[in-house]
């Protein structure tokens, strides 16, 4: 449970700042920084990371219809996907009701 928040933790921040930076005033120096970010932002969210999520959907939905890997960490993976690639949608649904 401890490594899912981590996960959630670290996937909300790397898709909720690249958002936040651009529209605030960037200080000097920090555009190396946010390249970065973007650049990793567009990495995570890019087609080949979605390739990448579908097999790992379905290989971790064969092992676990065949017994072989535990449903549980099945789940995690499966909604490891989920959390990634909605991660932009969870933080604009916080953002209206946080006002």
């Amino acid at each position: 449970m401890k490594r899912l928040r981590s996960i959630c933790l670290s996937t909300l921040l790397a898709t909720g700042l690249p958002a936040a930076a651009a529209r605030a005033a960037t200080p000097a120096g920090a555009a190396p920084i946010l390249g970065a970010v973007t650049w990793i932002q567009d990495t995570l969210l890019g087609e080949v990371a979605g390739g990448v999520a579908v097999m790992a959907v379905a290989v971790v939905g064969f092992l676990m219809l065949t017994g072989r890997i535990n449903w549980r960490y099945g789940a995690t993976v499966i909604l490891g996907c989920f959390v990634l690639f909605g991660a932009a949608t969870i933080v604009g649904g916080i953002r209206s009701v946080a006002g």
